[in-house]
């Protein structure tokens, strides 16, 4: 029999209630990701990609938040089916997230080897000294120096890029079968980029985890991803295999995106940018979302929302527009 996928979510929804309205922030998003696929989910700021993989987590408890889904599972697990205390377990163990921002997801009053070492000790009922040694043994994997010495330190103590290395170290440290990424390499300089993707995509190849990068940079996503979900507005408006998009992207947000990275080769005397701004999830226009920003928008983009369907180009291509077909019937003319 074939494997599940490691994860799968259908017809995903978050909606937060504020000053008695309700704020559609995701709208029916569908995620499958297999066992050492990396999935990039892309989108300007605003777009829904960490509220997203917060709801994924089950993270959304907050009062004012409301998540709906049609399918969601974890290796062939229903989590919907599973109650707050087994969803718990799941988490650090069986699915991990790497917040963008390590200095607050840290403790800043307890040693990173006792945020580590909770890990074994709750997961896997290690005693306090054989967590201790994991914990070691972890921040040699992801290249601490002097690990032994340092597992004592506390987070202020560690540069960024090392404090990220360290969220990378608790999210691998029980091999979960899935890792979501948000945003990990945020305000690190390039260097320390490299190093903590090359990190993550070894770890993937390795272990055979599947991992959800939630990115808005271009670049990162053609790196180390497998697969592209591009998100706008809280939805999937386009997805499939990275090279195809990249070299034939079929909407025209994806389009838009593409065309703001600078050439190296071809220098302008300005950079290219998107017109207007997304608009604010309480007032999402009844057509295509990207409809007033885009030069392609037509009276049906306007006043029907296009559904996510497959291109007849096949190969697991999906995109939400009205005028996909005519995007690459141009490009291949």
């Amino acid at each position: 029999m074939n494997e599940p996928p490691v994860l799968e979510i259908r017809d995903l929804h978050v909606t937060f209630t504020a000053h008695g309205r309700e704020i559609p922030a995701v709208r029916g998003v569908d995620l499958t990701i297999e066992r050492g696929q990396t999935l990039a989910l892309l989108g300007e700021s605003g777009s829904g990609k960490s509220v997203t993989a917060k709801a994924v987590m089950g993270l959304l408890d907050q009062p004012g938040a409301r998540v709906r889904c049609e399918r969601a599972r974890l290796g062939g697990r229903d989590l919907l089916a599973m109650s707050e205390d087994q969803l718990r377990a799941l988490r650090g163990s069986e699915m991990t997230l790497v917040f963008q921002d390590a200095l607050s997801a840290l403790n800043p009053v307890l040693s990173i080897g006792d945020q580590i070492g909770e890990l074994y000790r709750v997961h896997r009922g290690l005693s306090r000294r054989q967590a201790r040694a994991r914990s070691i043994e972890m921040l040699d994997l992801v290249g601490i120096p002097a690990a032994a010495r340092r597992v004592d330190d506390y987070p202020h103590q560690f540069s960024g890029g090392m404090r990220q290395r360290i969220l990378v170290a608790m999210a691998v440290a029980l091999e979960p079968d899935l890792i979501i990424a948000d945003e990990p390499t945020t305000a690190l300089d390039v260097t320390v980029q490299a190093q903590i993707l090359e990190l993550i995509d070894r770890l993937r190849r390795d272990l055979g985890t599947a991992v959800l990068l939630i990115t808005h940079d271009l670049g990162v996503a053609a790196e180390v991803s497998d697969r592209v979900a591009v998100m706008y507005a809280g939805r999937i408006v386009e997805r499939g295999e990275v090279e195809a998009i990249y070299d034939l992207p079929a909407h025209p947000y994806t389009e838009a995106l593409l065309a703001a990275i600078p050439d190296l080769d071809t220098p302008a005397s300005e950079l290219r940018a998107i017109p207007g701004a997304p608009p604010s999830p309480a007032e999402t226009p009844p057509g295509c979302s990207f409809a007033p920003r885009c030069e392609r928008a037509s009276e049906v983009c306007v006043t029907t929302r296009p559904a996510l369907t497959p291109l007849r180009t096949g190969a697991g291509r999906h995109t939400a527009c009205h005028h996909s077909e005519e995007m690459l019937d141009g490009a291949l003319a």
